[in-house]
């Protein structure tokens, strides 16, 4: 028997329907069987799992695994976006040069110096006195490319000369001597003059001499102090003509502008013949009685080009080209 409509809605309430009496009889029975039709849910509550106390399934070790991943996950991004940056075409950077990177100064004297031409020596002088660009008197350096072997005893090229317009230093010439040779070195014009009493000086630590010249009687003494002395050149030395019994005569050509000058384990001589205030001409008198001397003393046993190359340069000033020929 079918049911009425009032039947079929009171069922439908039942059911929970969004059904009224506006609608047909058919469309409340079509949603009354629809709702028979559905599979039936059950709600279930899921129970919360049961940690351990302590060990990778703990609280703890969960949280410290996932911290852990998160770390992992955060560093392979940053690796990703490393590998992207390296991927990118990099904009190729400009290298500065080395006269770039120098003094201003000194990049404004280069201008008037050209590095292909080779200048006789006067001409090389009389430029580097004009482009010396510091506020001091700087020393004009001869530097000499030798082709001789220093490994070879006589070829080790060592000697002094005095400069016939003087070095333009104040020089403090230290005599070691007896009583009678300590007399005669304060009459030449030494600046400090003693025996045992010099020695202690040294034994302080004083050193406020640019030359020491000893007696030969009086170089025993100094033994102790030759590795204080030699490392600042200041040993006394018979080749130097710092060692002699005349030491009224090394005073004065200590004072008046000796120099000593040898060439060193490339075979490059490095004298300064004066200041840039001694102008061009006391400077070439300078330079050529070094020449003169290096030229004198040429190894008999040397067989290629005795003279290489030669510069000259300023204190921080550029370097000029000289003619060989005029050694």
């Amino acid at each position: 028997m079918a049911k009425t409509k009032t039947e079929l809605l009171a069922e439908a309430k039942e059911l929970k329907l969004e059904v009224t009496s506006k609608n047909t009889v058919a469309e409340i029975t079509a949603a009354i069987e629809a709702a028979g039709n559905a599979p039936a849910t059950e709600e279930t509550t899921e129970e919360p799992k049961a940690t351990k106390k302590a060990g990778k399934h703990s609280e703890k070790g969960i949280k410290e695994a996932e911290e852990k991943a998160a770390k992992a996950e955060a560093q392979a991004h940053r690796d990703e976006e490393k590998a992207a940056e390296a991927a990118k075409p990099k904009q190729p950077q400009r290298v500065t040069t080395k006269l770039e990177r120098r003094a201003k100064g000194y990049r404004k004297s280069t201008e008037s110096v050209d590095k292909n031409k080779v200048y006789s020596l006067k001409e090389a002088l009389d430029l580097a006195t004009k482009t010396s660009h510091v506020k001091f008197d700087a020393t004009v350096e001869l530097h000499i490319n030798l082709g001789v072997d220093p490994r070879q005893a006589d070829q080790n090229l060592r000697d002094t000369i005095i400069l016939p317009a003087g070095t333009g230093k104040e020089v403090r010439v230290a005599v070691f001597a007896d009583a009678d040779g300590v007399a005669a070195a304060k009459k030449a014009g030494a600046d400090i003059a003693g025996s045992e009493e010099f020695l202690q000086q040294l034994d302080k630590g004083t050193f406020d001499f640019d030359v020491l010249v000893a007696t030969p009687a009086m170089m025993a003494k100094l033994g102790k102090y030759a590795r204080v002395l030699g490392p600042k050149g200041l040993m006394p030395n018979p080749k130097s003509g710092t060692v002699t019994t005349d030491v009224a005569k090394a005073v004065t050509e200590s004072k008046a502008g000796k120099v000593e000058y040898r060439v060193d384990s490339t075979g490059i001589v490095h004298v300064g013949v004066g200041k840039v205030s001694f102008g061009a001409d006391k400077l070439q008198t300078n330079a050529k009685a070094l020449f003169a001397s290096i030229k004198h003393n040429k190894p008999a046993s040397l067989k290629a080009a005795y003279v290489k190359a030669i510069h000259i340069a300023t204190t921080m000033g550029p370097s000029i080209k000289v003619d060989t020929s005029e050694i």
